[in-house]
């Protein structure tokens, strides 16, 4: 998920075999272009969605995309699975065209969660999303096997510590919807962080559902499989609050 930045110059040697030393002259004589103009500096930073062209001849022009998927149980986060179906599987069962060989998972469900999932081949974005001092705000959905009492909340909204990791949850907002389902708002999100929260209560989670991530919220018309683009104002807009 890392966001792939080269020097200018590097970058075009590589791919042209022209050596570095002189990509100058090529700067000079205006052969370079990126992302429309005529690079000026043989040090400009690019990256992976840089348009680069040398002589009329595209160099690249990777476009970040990002996906939303209604991730069912059963299916796992991941690009490669031996056992079971992935996420990346139902992608390319909808999308066959799609490039899809590129794209990391922001932030996992794990195998017997099911909602909101966000893929994409931008490390940035990525990075802004899953990142603990942006604070963005994880909701879910959860069916618990016995009743949800009050001190349920209290426990959720002073963090709980976890010997294992040697560290306190950051406080979460527990609401109680009904007599065996809450929904949690998480900033963090750590290990199984909800089942070993419910844990400490001896409380089964019997379903997990993700229905938002930051002001994106799960698309009521995806049924579980089925996946979309983000709009450009969604993919914007979500990193933006």
């Amino acid at each position: 998920m890392e966001s792939k930045k080269f020097r200018l110059d590097r970058f075009v040697s590589s791919r042209t075999g022209v050596k570095k030393g002189d990509v100058r002259l090529l700067l000079a004589q205006k052969r370079v272009m990126v992302d429309g103009g005529f690079a000026a500096a043989i040090n400009q930073v690019v990256d992976q969605f840089s348009h680069i062209v040398v002589d009329g001849q595209i160099l690249q022009q990777n476009s970040a995309v990002y996906w939303m998927m209604h991730k069912p149980v059963g299916v796992v986060s991941a690009t490669k699975d031996e056992i079971h179906k992935t996420v990346i599987d139902l992608l390319e069962a909808d999308n066959p065209e799609a490039r899809l060989d590129d794209l990391h998972i922001v932030g996992r469900l794990d195998l017997n969660s099911s909602g909101l999932l966000l893929l994409t081949n931008d490390g940035e974005w990525s990075r802004r999303l899953t990142s603990p001092d942006k604070n963005v705000a994880k909701v879910y959905e959860v069916t618990l096997a016995d009743p949800i009492t009050d001190e349920y909340s209290e426990a959720f909204a002073q963090g709980m510590y976890f010997a294992f990791e040697d560290l306190t949850t950051l406080p979460a907002v527990l609401e109680k919807v009904s007599e065996y389902v809450a929904r949690v708002t998480l900033m963090e999100g750590r290990y199984h962080q909800i089942k070993r929260m419910f844990g400490r209560f001896r409380n089964q989670v019997v379903e997990l559902h993700r229905v938002s991530i930051g002001n994106l919220e799960l698309d009521e018309d995806l049924l579980p499989g089925d996946s979309r683009l983000l709009t450009p104002s969604e993919a914007k807009s979500i990193i933006s609050q």
